[in-house]
């Protein structure tokens, strides 16, 4: 796929713009009720196209990892991989 080719496909930059500004929203609400200025400021003004939105949500996950959740769900799924 050439670039050309690429910026004729409107339904691709579109659906690109979408899941960018999702992305952008999820970000900038956890850092805003997190009261991390920092990473509100450059997710506001930085447009990576969902990179830096992707190093955010990753980071907080890896952070704030609920490992009860990670139990429940590998019990439920053990219990079903029995029957």
């Amino acid at each position: 796929m050439t670039i050309q080719t690429f910026l004729e496909n409107e339904n691709l930059i579109v659906a690109l713009a979408i899941v960018d500004l999702i992305l952008k929203g999820i970000t900038l609400w956890k850092s805003a009720r997190k009261n991390q200025k920092y990473w509100f400021i450059a997710l506001l003004i930085i447009n990576s196209l969902g990179i830096l939105p992707l190093i955010y949500l990753g980071i907080e996950w890896y952070q704030n990892k609920d490992l009860k959740k990670i139990t429940l769900f590998t019990r439920i799924k053990d219990k079903l991989t029995k029957k």
